[in-house]
């Protein structure tokens, strides 16, 4: 099987790649780009660990093969920070302790960024819908719920 050259833009920056016909996207996001903080936890898409957005999609990257990104626009958790300051979700979370082996805090930090970039003011329950297809092992959620809420107090400027 031939390669397929993708050109793509991740976190506002434009990437080309070689992929196979049906390699994840996920794959190639860790193993061929090196952007190791989109995590796998399940490759069916259960999980929510390797949560990404694609054009603005909240999607799971282990459903997404790798050659639907050509043209399209990727953010990863990588792109979250701005250089040396944390995005207000990153450091709720950290304030909330909503984190401990931090394999599923990636999924839940795009996920919850995507609500927020929709509804900077949500109600607990939208917040609970939004991170429903993630999984903590870890924390549970009541940490990870309350970050987001004062994440989003705070991007109101409340």
């Amino acid at each position: 099987m031939s390669k397929h050259h993708i050109t793509t833009t991740i976190n506002d920056n434009p990437v080309e790649f070689l992929c196979e016909p049906q390699q994840p996207l996920l794959d190639v996001l860790r193993d061929e780009l090196g952007m190791t903080g989109t995590k796998e936890g399940c490759g069916t898409g259960d999980c929510g660990a390797c949560s990404i957005t694609l054009d603005g999609r909240l999607v799971c990257s282990c459903l997404v093969l790798a050659v639907e990104a050509q043209g399209k626009a990727i953010q990863t958790i990588e792109g979250m920070a701005q250089g040396d300051h944390l995005h207000v979700l990153q450091r709720k979370f950290l304030e909330h302790a909503a984190l401990q082996c931090g394999i599923c805090t990636p999924g839940f930090l795009i996920a919850a960024r995507s609500l927020l970039e929709r509804n900077a003011n949500p109600t607990e329950e939208e917040v609970r819908f939004w991170l429903a297809g993630n999984l903590c092992r870890c924390t549970g959620y009541q940490k990870i719920i309350e970050a987001v809420l004062d994440a989003a107090k705070e991007i109101r400027g409340a």
